[in-house]
């Protein structure tokens, strides 16, 4: 299979959330499980509309049936940990491990071609596996954090 990757554009959105409703049945299968799932996961509409107009985030499509295969959503982030420019991807999402691949591929790419000191991936999804090539490193911050709501 052949794919293409573009940037997200705003007439994407539903074809994303169609996609990410469907792992949800399928991972899912009580529609109250999946409704709770739905609301603490990382490709809520809110964070979808936060991500996708930075130019930052990315989906793969099959060139001959242009059906979406995966998408992430990133963001820049400055001064983040002692470096000056970061790439943060908040989430990968695929329906083939090509397409995995291929897309964490660009993020990476992404990171070198801007001059980002280092691109900060999930360990979810498989994607350890697709950027096993890059020589990763578990981040391993020197911080600690405090819950501002309740639960």
């Amino acid at each position: 299979m052949s794919l293409y990757c573009k940037v997200i554009l705003a007439e994407d959105l539903q074809e994303i959330l169609d996609l990410e409703n469907k792992k949800l049945q399928e991972a899912y299968p009580d529609e109250m499980e999946r409704m709770i799932a739905g609301w603490n996961s990382k490709f809520r509409l809110e964070a979808l509309n936060h991500y996708i107009p930075m130019g930052w985030s990315f989906l793969a499509r099959d060139s001959e049936t242009h059906k979406l295969m995966g998408y992430f959503i990133a963001q820049p982030l400055l001064f983040l940990d002692g470096q000056t420019q970061s790439l943060w991807v908040e989430h990968v999402q695929h329906c083939s491990l090509q397409a995995r691949d291929e897309l964490c591929e660009l993020a990476y790419k992404l990171g070198r071609e801007k001059h980002l000191q280092r691109v900060y991936f999930p360990q979810e999804n498989g994607v350890p596996n697709s950027v096993s090539g890059f020589k990763p490193e578990t981040w391993k911050p020197g911080t600690i954090s405090v819950k501002t709501t309740k639960g």
